[in-house]
């Protein structure tokens, strides 16, 4: 009987548990075997910080390399932080520039001098060139280990370069085509080179090529990979020489961790930057209850609208009834209407100038959805109590489903516009002033019409 993918891990998990809290070795070395990296990883980030000191020990030393390689971050900060130095030193030697840059901007300063004071002197100059560039720009996350051709070579030559460079290049299958001065002016596949005649030349058969500014925004570059759909993405400098290369991989990659800290901020969080089942408990409090505060603050403002509208609630004590289904309705109006927007902004659908646009179509979703809602809510509320009622209700829905709508599209843009994160200005934030100018519409509705 052939087991399913979910039942071998499960048993897996259970295999190595068992060895894990019986302290034996050989039974870790024993469930881990048969596993390949993808599986050792899924293992390992679901275990605590001493279980995985533990696995990480049992593993051969190639495939200790390969899980390494892969893991997030503050994984590979936690394994390096408990090795001696003699260890550290080889498994930073080991990586790629790109990725010893990641990892040296969370060690110590300290730290990251010793290792990279081990590294030999092409490492380090690649090394020290890619941590030049500012944190969030492209060039600190590029590859510079390429191979590159000339536009006066032929294809034989060039299949040569790529059979020189096949341990130490990040990609053999796009290369870019370069001049006298290091200056890109083309780009040709492995595919096309592979196909051509030996002595064909390879400006005769290079393409136009694709390419970002190595100080460009790290997230941009990496959706404009991800749209161009290219394997390589060529990184230039101000005088379009080529410095690096941006992989598919490394472009997917950045646009996931940049769409898993878009989704944390929305709900009112900080990204956790790792695995959650390796987030201690500590981690994951300190990354939620910054904003809980924030957000309690702000509850206060509804509140106090409460109390300042505390006679109207006491003529007409039913209103109160109908407090959570207005300030929910907004309060959902303006998420739905923020992370439309947000998302729009991530794939530069919509830009801060497009900010009228937005207005006015978010005003006009935003008043067709509380036409719809305030409709039915008059129907409801008139049937069920009186018809002033049911209109007090109607009215509110239109004026507090337009208002949200608006609002969830502009603070967005208005967040890209000064700079920050569009995903902070959005859900939470939303809800709490919606809940508060909402109350304010409805006890304003209700005493025009109520006569209160």
């Amino acid at each position: 009987m052939i087991k399913s993918p979910s039942t071998s891990f499960d048993i897996t998990t259970d295999q190595l548990a068992h060895a894990l809290t019986a302290h034996d070795d050989r039974g870790i070395v024993s469930a881990l075997a048969p596993l390949d990296t993808t599986e050792v990883i899924e293992q390992y980030e679901r275990l605590n910080a001493a279980e995985r000191g533990l696995v990480y020990a049992a593993l051969r030393p190639e495939v200790a390399q390969h899980v390494f390689d892969r893991l997030d971050t503050s994984l590979q900060v936690e394994i390096v932080e408990q090795l001696s130095e003699t260890e550290a030193a080889t498994v930073f030697a080991l990586m790629r520039p790109d990725d010893r840059v990641a990892l040296a901007d969370e060690l110590p300063e300290s730290m990251v001098a010793a290792l990279m004071h081990g590294l030999d002197e092409r490492s380090r100059t690649l090394t020290t060139a890619v941590r030049s560039y500012p944190h969030r720009a492209v060039g600190r996350f590029m590859s510079p280990e390429f191979v590159t051709t000339d536009p006066t070579l032929d294809a034989g030559a060039t299949l040569e370069r790529v059979r020189a460079r096949l341990d130490d290049a990040e990609s053999i299958y796009t290369i870019p085509v370069i001049d006298a001065q290091a200056r890109l002016i083309g780009v040709i596949s492995l595919r096309d080179v592979l196909r051509a005649d030996p002595s064909t030349s390879i400006s005769s058969i290079m393409k136009k090529p694709l390419s970002v500014v190595a100080s460009m925004n790290v997230e941009d570059a990496a959706r404009y990979c991800a749209e161009t759909k290219v394997l390589v993405l060529p990184v230039i400098d101000e005088g379009d020489r080529l410095v690096g290369i941006l992989t598919v991989d490394d472009a997917l990659r950045i646009l996931e961790d940049a769409e898993s800290e878009d989704a944390a901020r929305s709900g009112g969080s900080e990204p956790l930057r790792r695995p959650y089942l390796a987030t201690p408990v500590r981690s994951i409090v300190k990354a939620r209850v910054v904003w809980l505060l924030v957000l309690a603050l702000g509850a206060t403002l509804t509140v106090k609208v409460i109390g300042a509208f505390e006679a109207t609630l006491e003529a007409q004590v039913v209103l109160s009834l109908f407090i959570p289904l207005l300030i929910g309705t907004g309060g959902n109006t303006g998420n739905q209407a923020a992370t439309t927007i947000t998302r729009a902004l991530a794939l530069g659908d919509v830009r801060p100038r497009d900010v009228f646009k937005v207005f006015t179509r978010e005003v006009r979703v935003g008043a067709l959805l509380g036409l719809l809602l305030g409709s039915l809510g008059f129907v409801i509320a008139a049937l069920a109590f009186t018809v002033p009622l049911g209109l007090v209700i109607g009215l509110t829905l239109l004026g507090v489903c337009t208002m949200a709508a608006s609002l969830g599209g502009l603070m967005p843009l208005l967040g890209k516009a000064v700079r920050a994160d569009p995903a902070v200005f959005s859900n939470p934030f939303i809800s709490t002033f919606v809940d508060a100018t909402g109350l304010i519409i409805y006890f304003l509705v209700a005493s025009t019409i109520l006569g209160l």
